[in-house]
């Protein structure tokens, strides 16, 4: 996020610890006119660090996604080296079911090379990606498509990902706790995603470290559920501790200082990725 001007960063503060902003209190505090408000919460939701709302603005906390392209460029080296990692796990003549989620997607690239794989997806972006690999039979779900992500979702999605029983699911997720939960913004995206669990022999889970800064309103499952965790770094102790205890293998890439990226705060965590 690019140096605000300090009333900006103060209207900034005020809704991430009082959840929503107004326009007429704003301008009092300030002493300045309501169209300078106005103009003040356009900026900020230009920055995609507000969301517009009648009379104001609310600040997005753990019940909205980052943009799609702002996900996807956030800690992006870091992704690639996971998915560098996950194609190593995936050996030739399987069957996979991939999900939503930028990470995914890079795991996707890392796979073209692969030869006799049949990828199931819901994420036309994965789609995309795979759709000239020469050895890859691709099927692609039914259902509802998220404009902002390409990502597709509802029921018919689990209709067809219940017709398969694969040997790998990879899966993102938007946020991990540190009990362990992981978690995502979209109800409708996570019953897809328990589905695709359901429906693996094995699950591979991608995440890279800013996952365990955030917070997400929707639990898909825990990760005991996962037999391999991807990462590019060592997880918070108590995610350690959890892999250790329940028997999942934690996969550790490591990931250029440079590219560990501070995300914006969320107010469950005072410190705050799809």
């Amino acid at each position: 996020m690019p140096t605000l001007h300090p009333r900006l960063t103060d209207i900034l503060d005020i809704a991430r610890a009082m959840g929503r902003v107004d326009v007429e209190s704003l301008a009092t505090k300030f002493n300045v006119t309501p169209q300078t408000i106005r103009k003040d919460l356009n900026e900020l939701c230009e920055l995609e660090a507000l969301n517009r709302v009648h009379g104001g603005a609310v600040y997005p906390s753990s019940t909205s996604n980052f943009a799609y392209l702002s996900r996807r460029s956030i800690a992006s080296q870091a992704k690639s080296v996971i998915a560098e990692k996950v194609s190593t796990l995936v050996p030739n003549d399987s069957s996979l079911i991939m999900n939503i989620g930028t990470t995914v997607e890079l795991v996707a690239e890392a796979l073209k090379n692969h030869q006799g794989l049949m990828v199931v997806t819901n994420n036309l972006n994965v789609a995309h990606i795979l759709s000239g690999a020469t050895d890859i039979e691709l099927v692609i779900t039914g259902g509802v498509v998220r404009k902002n992500d390409l990502g597709i979702v509802g029921a018919a999605a689990i209709d067809v990902i219940n017709q398969f029983k694969v040997d790998i699911a990879v899966i993102g997720v938007s946020a991990i706790d540190n009990e362990g939960c992981l978690l995502d913004f979209d109800y409708r995206e996570v019953l897809v995603a328990k589905a695709i669990l359901k429906q693996a022999r094995k699950s591979i889970l991608v995440a890279d470290n800013m996952k365990f800064q955030r917070r997400a309103p929707v639990q898909i499952g825990h990760l005991s559920d996962i037999d391999i965790f991807v990462t590019d770094l060592p997880p918070p102790t108590e995610i350690a501790d959890i892999c250790e205890q329940t028997g999942v293998q934690l996969e550790i890439t490591g990931s250029p200082i440079d590219n560990i990226t501070q995300l914006p705060v969320s107010p469950s965590t005072n410190d705050r990725n799809d």
